[in-house]
């Protein structure tokens, strides 16, 4: 029986999201079949505990402010409101529950593929959901032992898969946007508006005051 929906996941910790997030997203939305977009803010990503970043609150706003005109996206506290590290087979767990007869596709940037093998419970992820993989690094590998789950779109079933989007590159990182920001430098393209000026009116990313 097919799924009632296609659903995408895409976790991070959108410091702060950026225009390489949501066009990627935009470009494959309809080859991909989805019915909607859930961004997931990560309270605090296994690879990036000790990482600072700015508050929650903060992610989550910017999150809303960059999609609130796009119906196709909404944004979850899911991962916020929990008081640990953010799993992913944590949270496909919840959304499995709360969505029995949905597709789960959970939306990685091609630079975590290397990473992948570490990830907690990944055979039970693959139970769960697909990845879909959105291209940022032109040397990313996929480790050869999941090759075996690489499929085309259109032949995916409801799990078990690895799909590579196709997506265009869009060169923009958040860890250059902090940096610009942090030497007061042009930053403004790289940014919904309403995020560049929420970043500015509340100074994030800013050096800290010596005094």
């Amino acid at each position: 029986m097919p799924p009632s929906e296609r659903v995408a996941i895409y976790g991070g910790t959108f410091d702060p999201i950026h225009r390489g997030h949501i066009e990627a997203l935009d470009a494959v939305f309809d080859r991909m079949g989805w019915s909607r977009v859930v961004l997931m803010p990560a309270r605090v990503q296994p690879f990036k505990v000790g990482v600072r970043s700015s508050s929650a609150f903060d992610r989550y706003a910017m999150a809303v402010l960059a999609t609130h005109d796009d119906p196709r996206f909404e944004v979850s506290k899911l991962e916020l409101e929990r008081e640990a590290v953010s799993y992913t087979v944590d949270t496909l767990e919840e959304l499995r529950e709360a969505c029995p007869d949905h597709a789960l596709e959970w939306v990685i940037g091609d630079d975590n593929l290397a990473m992948l093998p570490k990830w907690k419970s990944l055979d039970r992820i693959f139970e769960l959901a697909n990845f879909v993989v959105l291209a940022r690094e032109a040397s990313a590998e996929l480790p050869s032992h999941l090759s075996s789950r690489v499929i085309a779109a259109e032949a995916r079933g409801a799990s078990g898969a690895i799909v590579f989007a196709g997506n265009p590159r869009i060169e923009v990182s958040a860890t250059d946007i902090r940096r610009r920001v942090a030497a007061g430098e042009h930053f403004e393209d790289f940014v919904d508006r309403r995020v560049a000026e929420y970043i500015s009116r509340n100074r994030l990313y800013l050096p800290e005051d010596p005094s």
